[in-house]
């Protein structure tokens, strides 16, 4: 069977090809793309951004400011038509995630959190085709020039809550990790913060399969897991060469995480034994982001950042594969994700890239190649 699925996916690698559809010029250098993942709003996505607005190093003028920008726009699948719904001045935007909804959350219209430069976690609501902020946490206002690097929401939490509570996780320069709870009507709550990495911790991320453990990646190269209950370390991982830059607890396979890292490797760990990892690729370039896509077909999508934007199998966690590679883009490649299917019947796959300092936005779909 083994060799069968090989087999299979060897000529899958031959099949895919991704055909840019959309080019959006962002203005400012676009780092974040994310697919609202609302049942009713899965046509929308946003892209944010960071630019830095400053001097040069002879000026005796204020130190550079990191502003951004945030897009909401609507994507027609059947029409293939793109449009731009509405744009948001804010502080830059290092990471963005949309609150999967809660089927007893008293409020329907989607969420946004965004980690931005000031340090600061707000939450954003769709009302009507515009985005309006609820609400905004500071991480830790002793520190001037904090920026918040990451963010994940607890999917696993929406399974079982009966209230209209959802934790947040945030990771910051400084290394530290923040646990906060927000509420629907638009609270939100620092529950703890404790220091996990030496330097940047560039990504954080709930186990999707066990409620008590997050994992948390840093510039100083390690890969930790602590248990959220007493905020202790579990385990301390280093196979990594480089600072780990992001983190996938695998959605539909249990005990599996996928991570990337500058040192441009992704590799598949089995959580149950970390010592080694199952696999590792060279997808080249540094990996900043990996999504996983919504058809259950086990491709991560990948932005490796001075490369390109890579599609991988891993059907077999320990013979990861390339099956596509998308490489319009000309700068540092940040922002990936999938256009997220809301009609079981829908098997057409699409994607959002972005990328810095051409501020670049593409939209593309993913096609079987023709013989």
């Amino acid at each position: 069977m083994r060799i069968v699925n090989k087999l299979f996916y060897l000529y899958l690698q031959k099949m895919l090809e991704i055909e840019a559809l959309h080019t959006i010029d962002t203005e400012y250098s676009a780092d974040s793309i994310e697919w609202c993942s609302h049942p009713s709003y899965n046509n929308y996505f946003v892209c944010g951004t960071y630019q830095l607005e400053g001097n040069n190093a002879q000026s005796t003028s204020p130190p550079c400011r990191r502003k951004g920008r945030i897009y909401l726009y609507q994507f027609d699948k059947d029409a293939l038509v793109v449009n731009e719904l509405h744009r948001l001045e804010t502080a830059a935007i290092l990471d963005m995630k949309w609150l999967p909804e809660l089927q007893n959350a008293s409020v329907h219209q989607p969420i946004l959190a965004t980690a931005n430069a000031l340090g600061q976690i707000e939450i954003f609501q769709i009302i009507e085709t515009n985005l309006k902020k609820i609400s905004s946490l500071e991480l830790n206002p002793t520190y001037h020039n904090l920026l918040a690097l990451s963010i994940d929401w607890d999917t696993r939490m929406s399974l079982q809550t009966n209230d209209d509570t959802k934790n947040l996780l945030a990771s910051d320069s400084r290394g530290d990790i923040s646990l906060i709870r927000f509420t629907y009507r638009g609270d939100l709550q620092k529950i703890c913060t404790w220091s996990a990495h030496n330097f940047e911790a560039w990504i954080c991320a709930f186990d999707k399969w066990n409620e008590n453990h997050v994992y948390t990646g840093g510039d100083d190269t390690f890969l930790h897991i602590y248990d959220i209950r007493t905020q202790s370390r579990v385990l301390l991982n280093k196979s990594h060469m480089a600072g780990v830059t992001c983190l996938l607890s695998h959605p539909n396979t249990e005990h599996l995480l996928l991570t990337g890292s500058y040192d441009e490797h992704l590799r598949a760990f089995d959580t149950r034994a970390m010592k080694q990892p199952l696999s590792e690729i060279n997808l080249k370039g540094g990996i900043w982001r990996l999504k996983c896509d919504p058809l259950k077909r086990n491709l991560i999508l990948t932005a490796c950042m001075y490369h390109n934007f890579s599609i991988a199998q891993v059907a077999e966690p320990r013979s990861p594969i390339v099956v596509g590679e998308f490489n319009e883009h000309n700068s540092i490649c940040y922002g990936a994700d999938w256009c997220l299917n809301a009609r079981p019947d829908d098997k057409q796959l699409f994607m959002a890239t972005c990328s810095f300092y051409d501020h670049k936005l593409c939209i593309a779909r993913v096609n079987e190649k023709q013989n």
